[in-house]
Formats: C-alpha cells, sequence, structure tokens
C-alpha cells in the first residue's frame, strides 16, 4: 500500500480516506491510475484533480460509508470495479449488518489494491457468468438452528460469514481454531488464492509444475480435511509450510502461502512508503542506509531480495508489539521450504518460469 497526497493542499492522506482533515476535499480513488485524488464540486459531478479534465462519481455504495472508489462520470457503471463483483450484500436496514458490511468492504478494496496492482485478472460475474469473480456476504439466519455461514470458495464464488466482521467473534474463532492470526483481510487474501489457482495454475498451464512444490492436489479434499481436524498438524509443520492449516491439503498450501505473499508484498510497499528503518547496511563511505527501497510489487523484484527485505521488517513490528504488550504482528516462520514456495507464486503472478 502506497501513501498518497491530496493535490489541493499537499497533505498526507490514505487509502481509505474520503476527506482531507486539511483542507475539507472530498477525496476518491481512481483504480485506473491507482491515486486518491481530491475532488471539486462540477456540476452533478466531481472534477479529479489528480486527473485534470476528468469528470468523475462516486461508487453507488459511497452512500452507504462502504466505499471511497470512483467511476467515470459519464459512463453508464454505478459502482467501481470493485463493487461490480459483489453478488450478494446482506440487508443494509439492519444497522449491524452495516457496520460489520463497511468493515467487510475496506478489506475487500484493500485485497482489490493488490490484485490490481499485481494487474492479474477480474472477471465479474457479468463479465463471465460461469468463472469470474463473485463475493457472497451471508449474515447467519435469525434461527439458531439453521445451518450456519461458512466462508470459502467455490468456482469463482467467495462467500464470506458476516460474523468475521465482528471482532470478537473473530477472536472467538481464532481461538478455537488456534490460529495465531486471524483477519478479514486475511480471509480475502486466502480465499482469492483458491480462485487464482483455478485461473493460472489450473487452466494456466502450470497444473504439473505446481504439484512439484506443493504435492498432489488429487488427494481427496475431504478426508484431508477431516484428517486435519482429527488429527491436527504434523509435528514438523513449520519446515515445509507457512502454517498449521497449509498442511492441510496441497490446495490449503497454495492458498496459505498466496495469502502470505500479498501480506508480505502490501506490508513492504507500506514500509517503503514510510521510509522505515529496519537493517543497518554499511554503504561505501561508511555510512548507514537503512531504508527498504525495493517495490516489491515490481516484477523485476526478486523473493529472495523481497524475504531479504522482509524478515528485518517483522522482527521490528514483533518487537514493538511485544513492547506495547500485544501478540506478535507476524507470528510466523518462513522456512527455507516455505520460501520456495512464495518463490513459485511470485513467478505465476508475474508470468515467469519458476526458479
Amino acid at each position: 500500500m502506497k501513501l498518497f497526497k491530496c493535490q489541493g493542499c499537499g497533505q498526507i492522506v490514505y487509502f481509505d480516506n474520503v476527506r482531507c482533515e486539511a483542507c475539507g476535499r472530498a477525496l476518491g480513488y481512481l483504480p485506473n491510475t491507482m491515486t486518491v485524488t481530491a475532488l471539486e464540486p462540477e456540476g452533478d459531478a466531481w472534477s479529479a484533480l489528480a486527473v485534470r479534465g476528468t469528470p468523475v462519481r462516486l461508487c453507488d455504495n459511497a452512500s452507504h460509508g462502504a466505499c471511497n472508489w470512483l467511476v467515470a462520470a459519464d459512463g453508464t457503471a454505478a459502482l467501481c470495479l470493485a463493487c461490480r463483483h459483489n453478488r450478494t450484500i446482506p440487508d443494509l436496514t439492519d444497522p449491524r449488518n452495516l457496520r460489520r458490511w463497511q468493515k467487510i468492504e475496506a478489506a475487500k478494496h484493500h485485497l482489490f489494491y493488490s490484485l490490481v496492482r499485481l494487474d492479474l485478472p477480474l472477471p465479474n460475474r457479468i463479465d463471465d457468468p460461469e468463472h469470474g469473480l463473485a463475493f457472497d456476504f451471508l449474515a447467519e439466519s435469525p434461527d439458531p438452528t439453521g445451518p450456519g455461514v461458512m466462508t470459502g470458495h467455490d468456482n469463482g464464488l467467495i462467500t464470506i460469514a458476516l460474523a468475521e466482521a465482528d471482532d470478537a467473534e473473530r477472536e472467538r474463532r481464532r481461538t478455537l481454531m488456534q490460529e495465531p492470526y486471524r483477519s478479514l483481510l486475511g480471509h480475502f487474501r486466502h480465499e482469492v488464492g483458491h480462485y487464482f489457482w483455478d485461473v493460472l495454475v489450473r487452466d494456466g498451464g502450470r497444473l504439473e509444475e505446481c504439484r512439484t512444490v506443493f504435492g498432489d492436489d488429487t488427494r481427496d479434499y475431504a478426508a484431508a480435511l477431516e484428517a486435519h481436524y482429527r488429527d491436527g498438524a504434523p509435528a514438523d509443520w513449520q519446515q515445509h509450510y507457512v502454517s498449521q492449516y497449509a498442511s492441510t491439503h496441497p490446495w490449503e498450501d497454495w492458498a496459505e502461502t498466496w495469502a502470505h505473499y500479498l501480506h508480505i508484498v502490501d506490508t513492504l510497499e507500506m514500509a517503503r512508503a514510510f521510509g522505515i528503518t529496519v537493517q543497518p547496511r554499511l554503504t561505501r563511505d561508511e555510512t548507514f542506509s537503512a531504508v527498504i527501497d525495493l517495490d516489491p510489487y515490481n516484477p523485476d523484484a526478486g523473493m529472495t531480495e523481497i524475504v531479504d527485505a522482509w524478515l528485518p521488517l517483522t522482527f521490528a513490528m514483533n518487537s514493538l508489539n511485544r513492547a506495547m504488550g500485544n501478540p506478535d504482528l507476524y507470528p510466523f516462520v518462513l522456512s527455507p521450504a516455505v520460501v520456495g514456495k512464495l518463490a513459485f507464486v511470485h513467478a505465476v503472478v508475474h508470468g515467469r518460469p519458476a526458479c
């Protein structure tokens, strides 16, 4: 994630901001140029100061406080690039549903920042009715004996349980599942990983190549899931997997690794934007330079280079969290085997041969 600035006054603004706190101008996000822009009224529309002469409108979901993305004022689209992927949203007349959906949309838009930044294919169900990417955001039935909502992926359709937007409920589930980390954004990154396995691996001609890295995906998935919840992860899981759940089945290993890849590149970009110092390096003039200066979204950045920047950053982040009495921000170990899997994801994302 990058930092942005208000084109009206130069104040630093952030991805989710809808108004500049310094000059009061309205703000919106232009996905085609990947920038937050200050807005000025122009008739029934807005003028985007980042791209002079471009009339824009806010996505219709802005009226619900759920989106700050922009669409062309002279176009027919009422919803932005990210919101056009919604298939089902909850009943917004329920204030609790609205609050939870707003949190879900914030996480989903953060996901789409990365997917667009990586130039990944993003057909929706209008573009591709059978296999396009779509989201169902579902509330639990008021009948306590009714079926629960399961977060998951099925042929491009991602279901997110609305209850995951409740911090207390998500923490309860994290503890119950013995997970070190659980977040809305993490759910989105994991589930979309399943979708891109279909698109980039299975349909992209890299299935056999992927199997040499992640294992045989033809294993019975239901049986593997049952065994995981019955027996747990193998004792040496940290040597081979990024998380215990990744040890369940090659599909879950891929999705977990994919999610961590997005965690890493997006957090590194944010650290770079702030010029965070994490690893002193002796330069030729014997002064210390310690700025993260690589662009992790750049296809020319190697995975080794990315991991070399990531590890000291995680040490710093975890230490800061501990100093505040909080759990580690990134409670994971990247073994050589996991780094190799991340490198494969990196190669697939950028359409390159695996090293």
